[in-house]
């Protein structure tokens, strides 16, 4: 009876809870930032030098809003996820391509560039946070493929 579960969304095993926590965990501290940085809060701000602020106070609105899109959307994308909802994979997928945007800028268009004011390892990190995106949308849509999340 290959079209009985058709339409029916599976139990959702463990690595779900796992991957949904952890990708929750890791874009809540994505949120803190950008709100930290959104704020101007002098306990956060503290640690980045006066370069990196004037760097960090010139983007264009619209690379702020790329970067509000990528940070929230990837939130909103492990809470779908936690919930089973299928819109995770779009969250995700916006939340990519946001970021995507905002690295594009932040490497090839902004002067100074990321990596010139604050160096290689902002290089490393951005790609990181890059891949740890791509990876969440593929295992969204991945999970939605399976029908884990409808």
């Amino acid at each position: 009876m290959p079209g009985a579960m058709q339409g029916r969304i599976m139990r959702a095993p463990l690595h779900l809870w796992l991957i949904g926590g952890l990708t929750l965990f890791w874009n809540l501290v994505g949120a803190a930032d950008y709100t930290f940085t959104q704020m101007n809060a002098a306990f956060y701000m503290a640690q980045f030098t006066p370069e990196q602020l004037a760097w960090f106070h010139s983007f264009p609105a619209w690379v702020e809003g790329a970067w509000a899109i990528a940070v929230w959307f990837s939130v909103l994308g492990s809470l779908l996820l936690l919930f089973r909802k299928g819109a995770a994979v779009f969250a995700f997928a916006l939340s990519l391509a946001a970021m995507v945007v905002t690295g594009i800028y932040n490497f090839f268009v902004m002067s100074p560039a990321l990596h010139e004011v604050s160096g290689e390892g902002a290089v490393a990190f951005s790609l990181a946070i890059l891949v740890i995106g791509l990876c969440e949308w593929l295992y969204a849509r991945r999970m939605r493929q399976l029908q884990v999340i409808g």
